[in-house]
């Protein structure tokens, strides 16, 4: 079984994303790894080129900064790694810059590859999610926040990134069906210092509108306001060895009173109807479970 790791990134230092560690999240299961990196602010391209593995493939790109409907770039800049997989590869294994697996569900994913390689009816494996927010200690918890999506697909079967990167299709706009494996992939991209927090957040909404729209609904301020989160719960567990060293170097305080919940009686509802049966009402399901 031959797996190909993908992913694109750009002004990775300037944002502080934790791109390296999310490379050597997944790298010990990937035979090869493809990373577009784009034209960047910083030195992101040499912080990539410092991974020491002869499995890391470099492709250097270009942004087209126009492609701002919908976050449509970050789509785009995704296909152009996995174009660049080995077209031999059973599976593709995609991993964004704020998004580590850890290393306790490498086993439970190598079975999974393993068990459904060779079944054509599954077009990928879905991950599910916890969602850092505020500091390492806390996980969102409200029912608006995604809780699984595709990260392992087949490369040969017209499968191409979708709308904002966040999921996949295949041609002719299908959804993928997809089986759903024990392992999590943790999400960090809420877990930044204040400061560096509201740069992302003012530098994000320009990949989704206009200069003018920006201009009038992003509010530029000095620190980002983590107040405005509706539910967190503390999370007790241990995490992935590679983010170590970033937990152990946060030098900002975040707390938060976990009793506090800002939520509709609508999302209690649904928190209360997943709680006790699994089953998350209106949840989007950009794939299908066979």
């Amino acid at each position: 079984m031959k797996v190909s790791g993908f992913s694109f990134v750009r002004n990775a230092l300037k944002f502080d994303y934790p791109i390296v560690e999310a490379i050597n999240s997944i790298l010990p299961l990937c035979d090869e790894f493809i990373i577009a990196v784009g034209n960047s602010d910083d030195e992101t391209l040499e912080l990539i080129k410092s991974i020491n593995s002869d499995k890391i493939k470099i492709i250097e790109t270009i942004w087209d900064d126009s492609l701002r409907v919908g976050g449509r770039v970050l789509a785009v800049e995704t296909d152009k790694a996995l174009a660049a997989i080995d077209k031999k590869s059973d599976w593709a294994f995609y991993i964004q810059g704020d998004e580590i697996v850890h290393e306790k569900y490498h086993q439970n994913i190598i079975k999974a590859m393993n068990d459904f390689k060779d079944n054509d009816d599954v077009d990928g494996l879905l991950f599910k999610y916890k969602h850092f927010f505020g500091s390492y200690d806390y996980i969102a918890d409200a029912p608006d926040w995604y809780r699984r999506e595709i990260r392992i697909i087949r490369p040969d079967k017209d499968i191409y990134s979708y709308k904002d990167a966040q999921g996949f299709r295949k041609r002719n706009n299908k959804v993928l069906n997809v089986k759903l494996i024990d392992a999590y992939v943790y999400h960090y991209g809420w877990v930044k210092r204040p400061e560096t927090m509201q740069q992302k957040q003012e530098n994000f909404h320009k990949l989704w509108h206009d200069d003018q729209w920006v201009e009038k609904n992003v509010q530029k301020k000095e620190e980002f306001d983590y107040s405005i989160v509706n539910s967190l719960r503390l999370f007790n567990e241990t995490h992935p060895a590679v983010m170590q060293a970033r937990v152990d170097k946060q030098n900002w305080k975040f707390d938060y009173d976990i009793s506090y919940k800002k939520l509709s009686a609508k999302n209690r509802l649904k928190q209360f109807v997943e709680k006790y049966t699994g089953y998350r009402i209106g949840e989007f399901r950009n794939y299908k479970i066979i």
